[in-house]
This record gives C-alpha cells, structure tokens and sequence, in this order.
C-alpha cells in the first residue's frame, strides 16, 4: 500500500487521557515524522502529528484516538 502524509490535530481536553494519548502515539511512532504539542492553560492540550505511512495506518490511530474520553481528533491526508 502506498504511503500518504497527513496531519493529525488532537486536543486532549482532560489531563487524565494524556497518559493514554502518548502510549497510541508511541505506538504509531515508526510512523510519526513530527509532533507539536502545545499546553493551554484551561487544562487542555493541542497536539498536531504529521504522519508517513499508508492511509490504514493514519485511519487506525485517529480512530482509537477519537474513541478515547475528553479526546477529539481530525485528520488530513495528502491526495
């Protein structure tokens, strides 16, 4: 399958899923070929992920990203 490159935006709005979002994206992390995280002072965090891999793999972790509390993800990929 051929890889795509895509944007990922995360915003963790609970601390106590932060624990969870680092361990998906450290697994994912072969993928991963940059990441900005940015703390708000309103207890939430802003994460953007830029990923290069096949479009199955960036669907699967935006997948069980969204699916965890307090956490809401969108993603972009490259045609």
């Amino acid at each position: 399958m051929e890889n795509r490159i895509a944007i990922l935006g995360i915003i963790v709005q609970d601390r106590d899923s932060s624990s969870e979002v680092n361990r998906l994206l450290h697994e994912y992390g072969d993928s991963i070929i940059g990441r900005m995280g940015i703390p708000h002072h309103r207890q939430f965090s802003v994460i953007t992920i830029v990923m290069d891999c096949p479009a199955d793999t960036i669907n699967a972790l935006s997948g069980k990203l969204g699916r965890l509390k307090n956490v809401q993800v969108k993603s972009m990929m490259a045609k």
